[in-house]
């Protein structure tokens, strides 16, 4: 019997008897088809609050926060 060698991240491996290498496109389509998790790779922090979206246009709890049509009309009478 003679094994195929492999390259691989953590040095070279051999393969069995029919079994082929795993491709790039093998390991990106195993990877988009999981679930997006929250936080950063090490591990999903399920838990995790998620971050509000109070900056600009969706700043509710600004309290100088200017209506849009307010300022159009503001900078449409300064001219």
């Amino acid at each position: 019997m003679t094994f195929k060698p492999e390259p691989t991240e953590v040095g070279e491996q051999t393969l069995i008897d029919g079994v082929c290498p795993v491709t790039m496109r093998e390991k990106l389509t195993a990877r988009t088809t999981h679930p997006m998790v929250a936080g950063p790779s090490l591990g999903p922090n399920l838990n995790a609050p998620q971050k509000s979206c109070d900056i600009g246009l969706f700043d509710e709890v600004a309290r100088s926060q200017i209506d849009l049509c307010d300022l159009i009309a503001k900078l449409e009478t300064s001219k």
